[in-house]
C-alpha cells in the first residue's frame, strides 16, 4: 500500500511540473502539488520499507 502512495506522490509532482512550466493553469496545479508533498511526507514518516 505505501508503494501505491509512494507512486502517486511522484505522478503527481510530476503532473504539477507540466502544468507549471507548460500551461500554468491556476490554483488546481499547486493544490496537486501540495497533495503530493503531503503523501510523500507520509510515506518519509511512517518509515515503513518494502
Amino acid at each position: 500500500m505505501s508503494n501505491l502512495l509512494y507512486v502517486m506522490a511522484v505522478v503527481l509532482m510530476a503532473f504539477w511540473a507540466f502544468g507549471f512550466f507548460v500551461y500554468n493553469v491556476g490554483s488546481i496545479i499547486h493544490i496537486l502539488l501540495i497533495i503530493a508533498v503531503i503523501v510523500f511526507l507520509l510515506r518519509i514518516i511512517s518509515g515503513k520499507r518494502v
